[in-house]
């Protein structure tokens, strides 16, 4: 069995929000995710796991790509959401930190070059997503 899994690259203009967990090693940043529900389309659960996790109101979600993640057999989406402002509030449940990056700090990052904080390697589709904005897919 295979559970399907968003994760997803808010975006405002030419910034986008990465979040911290307090797993995470320290100064990785990376992209929300969360599960998908029974009855939940992908744009849905994009939404709702912005929401929940950071309180950012998105207005449109494209699809970019997916992965496939063994821990715990899991098919991750990977989406790119239009939020509607830079507005958002972490629930320091699901995440301990979270900011908007600008791309150019992004750019830096994916060089290995960021200052004070790092992105997921190239294996990980957060990385990915973060490529895609930087690149303005």
């Amino acid at each position: 069995r295979t559970d399907p899994v968003v994760i997803m690259l808010a975006t405002y203009g030419d910034k986008a929000f990465l979040g911290r967990q307090k797993i995470f090693p320290k100064g990785m940043y990376s992209a929300a995710a969360g599960f998908v529900e029974p009855g939940e389309s992908i744009e849905e659960a994009v939404a709702r796991e912005l929401d929940e996790e950071a309180k950012i109101d998105v207005k449109s979600v494209r699809y970019h790509s997916t992965q496939p993640w063994p821990f715990p057999s899991s098919l991750m989406i990977g989406c790119i959401a239009e939020a509607t402002s830079e507005d958002f509030e972490i629930d320091g449940i699901e995440l301990s930190e979270g900011r908007w990056f600008t791309r150019d700090e992004l750019a830096a990052a994916l060089d290995g070059k960021a200052d004070g904080f790092f992105v997921p390697p190239a294996f990980a589709i957060a990385h990915h997503l973060v490529k895609a904005f930087v690149e303005k897919w």
